[in-house]
C-alpha cells in the first residue's frame, strides 16, 4: 500500500504546521483535525475537519479513508490519545504516529522524569499493543526525536541571547541530539514513504547535534562578543527537580531534563545504527545555520 491520504491531528501549533508544510511539499494529500471550538487556519489546500478527540464516534468516520495518521497533540495525560488510536484502527488506518517528539520514554522506567512522562509512555504501550492485535489495520510507527531546538527559543538548553548569557552544565562538552521543526517534518514524510523500513519501529531521528561548549562558540563568534558564563551541576539541577515534583510542580520537567541531556557521561545522542537519519535519506543539518537563524530571530 502506497500512503497518499495523511490526517494531522493537533496541527495549529508550531510543529504541526512545520509537518503539514513537509507533507505537502512531499506530495501527500493532508487533513488537519481541529477542535470543536479551534479558530486556527490553514492553507487553502488542507481541508479541516471539526472532532471531539475523546469520542471514537466522532473520529471514526472523519478518519474514513485515510491511510496515515500523524499526532501533534499537545498532552501527556494517560489515555488522551487511546480514542484516536481506537478510531483509526476501526477505520482501516494502516500507520500511526503518535505525539512522541522528545526524549526516549522506551528508557525512562524508574526515573523521575519518567513519572511526569506517564502519559508519552503508556500512549506507545497502548500503541503497540493495538498493532500487535490488528497487525493488518494499525501497521504503526513511533518516532523519537529528541530536545527540538526550539529549546533555544524557550532557554531550556541555557542560552539567552537578549542578556547575552549562557548557563554551561557540568564540562558543557556533553553531545546531546536535537531537531529543528522543519528536519521533524521531513522525517516525518520520509518515514510514510519509506513503510516496510519503518512499520512498528521506535526510530531515532534528529539533526544537529550539539554540546553547550559548541553553541557557546558559535554565539560568541557571531555576535563578535564575549558572553556571560555561569557553570552549573546537573546533579544539582536533577535535586531541584525532584523538590518541584514532590510538591506537584511539573516545571521540574525542565530541570530533570536538563539533568538527564547534560551529565556528563549521559550518552543520551543517537549516531551510527542507532540513528535512522541514513536509513530514511536525511541528511545532516548545520549547527551553525541552525545558531545563526535563531540569534537572526
Amino acid at each position: 500500500m502506497t500512503i497518499k491520504n495523511v490526517v494531522v491531528a493537533g496541527g495549529s501549533g508550531n510543529l504541526g504546521k512545520a509537518v503539514i508544510k513537509e507533507l505537502l511539499k512531499a506530495g501527500y494529500k493532508v487533513t488537519v483535525f481541529a477542535r470543536e471550538d479551534s479558530t486556527s487556519t490553514f492553507p487553502p489546500e488542507v481541508p479541516v475537519r471539526k472532532v471531539d478527540y475523546g469520542s471514537v464516534e466522532s473520529l471514526k468516520p472523519a478518519l474514513e479513508g485515510q491511510d496515515a495518521v500523524v499526532s501533534t497533540l499537545a498532552t501527556v495525560a494517560v489515555g488522551s490519545q487511546n480514542p484516536l488510536i481506537d478510531a483509526a484502527v476501526e477505520a482501516g488506518v494502516k500507520r500511526f504516529i503518535p505525539s512522541e517528539f522528545g526524549i526516549n520514554t522506551r528508557i525512562l522506567e524508574g526515573t523521575a522524569i519518567g513519572q511526569l512522562l506517564q502519559g508519552k509512555i503508556k500512549t506507545v504501550d497502548y500503541l503497540e499493543e493495538k498493532s500487535r492485535a490488528n497487525p493488518a489495520s494499525s501497521d504503526s510507527a513511533y518516532v523519537r526525536i529528541v530536545n527540538r531546538f526550539k529549546g533555544l527559543e524557550y532557554g531550556s538548553i541555557g542560552f539567552n541571547k537578549s542578556t547575552k548569557t549562557a548557563t554551561i552544565y557540568d564540562s558543557g562538552n556533553e553531545v546531546v541530539q536535537a531537531s529543528n521543526l522543519g528536519f521533524i517534518g521531513r522525517a516525518i514524510a520520509a518515514i510514510l514513504a519509506n513503510e516496510d523500513k519503518t512499520a512498528n519501529k521506535y526510530l531515532s531521528i534528529g539533526s544537529p547535534n550539539f554540546s553547550q561548549n559548541e553553541v557557546l562558540e558559535i554565539v560568541e563568534r557571531e555576535t563578535g562578543e564575549k558572553w556571560e558564563v555561569q557553570k552549573a551541576s546537573t546533579a544539582d539541577d536533577g535535586k531541584v527537580g525532584l523538590e518541584k515534583l514532590s510538591e506537584g510542580d511539573y516545571s521540574a520537567f525542565r530541570n530533570l531534563l536538563r539533568e538527564r541531556i547534560f551529565k556528563d557521561g549521559a550518552d543520551l545522542s543517537a549516531k551510527g545504527d542507532n540513528s535512522a537519519n541514513g536509513l530514511l535519506g536525511l541528511q545532516e543539518e548545520s549547527l551553525e545555520a541552525t545558531i545563526k537563524a535563531w540569534l537572526r530571530g
